[in-house]
């Protein structure tokens, strides 16, 4: 059996210790410490409201204040002693309060419980995770949107089934994956707005009878608003499951990034070099250099998979309001916040750092027929009907396979024996250069739309 109960604030009822080992089972105070900064911050504004509203004395705030600034103090200088006896991070600071300052101390939770403390603690705890996460993510599409200014006339290839379709810009390429982290962005922000409501007050479900003023706790913890319903208010998890799915779809997208980047720096493409800080060797293969930083990106992403699939799970059969079941929370989300952030900042340092390497981008370009559909696109601005086109097409495909020779290498001779519609101008849109440039407008891959495209992307990450 475990010491004695009297050292719980809730332990009045029981007539017997609580079980070793139930006790180490139902405790969080190993994981939940780290909402310890909101927990205090929590405390305080309550404070602030209790002695607003007369329930406590500004003598009595005042003390209560001081004593958890000290406390605060005590666990930034790594003082503080966690007991898992006193189970998670609210009653360990509660019970040193009192230690610390007597009676006054216990007076604290006057009007709210720790229902909506830790509702309260934790939607703190994520907005200024939201907040880091979107300087982290802003700073990757930086990086991004830069390199692919810079490269808005390299040329590469474009694949669909991983097979080479149409000649792009690397910068163009690039882009494409700033639109998905732009829409994930935008994702985090909705995910912050429903998470920035105050559920303190709603006490253990039902609100409290003392005469509490919750918007002014709301205003003081900058909160948009009070919660609406108290029996929501304390056992909603809808933020901490938005945001994984948030995080989920992030990592999806760096997921598929990292797959790109993993193949590019293969000998096989060789399309771009990542600096050696970001790569490692084998143990056995001196030639090897890994591109474990994508790789393991790429291996994360099932772990905040899993986070979501967790938080869903955990929420599916629970009838109103709080259930013990909601302990199960905090570490799933935790470690998709600190998975998530971690490998932000990983592709943050590497985007700027990818050395492309354009020649050999140029080269395989011109592999695989890449200009074909701007040869049928030629044949019938000519008058020839597609389906005609396409097939005129196919068969100069066929021949240049044969005869080793790209589209953009044959003479017209060679090129008129399948369509005396073909002309000396059809050598402009056969380049590689005529092919990209050809796609000018909004979305298209011409030099040209991609630096406009960068420098809209930029302006709209400055305003952020």
């Amino acid at each position: 059996m475990s010491n004695d109960n009297s050292i719980k604030p809730w332990g009045g009822r029981f007539s017997e210790a609580t079980d070793a080992f139930v006790e180490r089972f139902t405790a969080s105070v190993n994981f939940d410490q780290r909402l310890y900064h909101h927990d205090i911050n929590g405390s305080i504004a309550h404070a602030t409201m209790l002695a607003k509203v007369g329930v406590l004395t500004e003598a009595e705030r005042e003390q209560i204040i001081e004593g958890l600034e000290a406390i605060r103090a005590e666990i930034v200088a790594g003082k503080f002693q966690w007991s898992v006896q006193l189970e998670d991070v609210h009653m360990n600071i509660e019970s040193a309060l009192t230690a610390r300052i007597g009676i006054t101390g216990k007076k604290l939770h006057t009007g709210r419980s720790r229902n909506d403390q830790v509702a309260t603690d934790i939607r703190l705890y994520l907005r200024d995770e939201i907040d880091a996460v979107a300087k982290e993510l802003t700073r990757l599409q930086q990086g991004l949107v830069e390199l692919a200014r810079t490269n808005a006339s390299t040329i590469m290839p474009g694949f669909t089934h991983l097979q080479t379709a149409q000649p792009v810009t690397f910068g163009h390429h690039l882009l494409a994956w700033n639109e998905m982290l732009e829409r994930d962005y935008q994702r985090l922000m909705d995910c912050r707005k429903r998470a920035n409501q105050s559920p303190l007050g709603a006490a253990a479900l039902a609100g409290t009878t003392y005469p509490i003023d919750r918007a002014y706790t709301a205003q003081l913890l900058g909160f948009e608003a009070p919660t609406e319903n108290s029996l929501d208010s304390v056992s909603d998890r809808d933020f901490a499951i938005e945001f994984c799915a948030f995080a989920s779809l992030l990592m999806t997208h760096l997921s598929r990034a990292s797959e790109e980047l993993v193949l590019w720096t293969s000998a096989q493409f060789n399309f771009i070099n990542l600096p050696d800080r970001f790569c490692t060797g084998s143990s056995i293969m001196p030639q090897k250099k890994n591109p474990d930083v994508p790789e393991l990106v790429r291996g994360k992403t099932g772990r905040v998979n899993g986070h979501l699939i967790a938080l869903l799970t955990l929420m599916k059969s629970q009838p109103l309001a709080y259930n013990k079941d909601n302990q199960e929370d905090k570490e799933p989300l935790f470690d998709a916040i600190d998975t998530v952030k971690d490998c932000l900042r990983a592709f943050a340092d590497m985007i700027p750092a990818i050395q492309p390497s354009k020649d050999v981008m140029y080269e395989a370009a011109k592999r695989g027929f890449s200009t074909a559909t701007d040869l049928a696109d030629y044949l019938v601005r000519k008058g020839v009907a597609f389906r005609d086109a396409h097939e005129i097409v196919g068969k100069s495909v066929a021949y240049g396979i044969d005869s080793g020779k790209d589209l953009s290498e044959m003479s017209l001779e060679e090129l008129r024996q399948f369509s005396n519609t073909i002309e000396q101008d059809v050598f402009n849109v056969l380049t590689l250069e005529g092919s990209v440039a050809a796609r000018n407008h909004i979305g298209g891959t011409a030099p040209a739309q991609v630096t406009a495209a960068s420098e809209r992307a930029a302006q709209k990450l400055s305003r952020r």
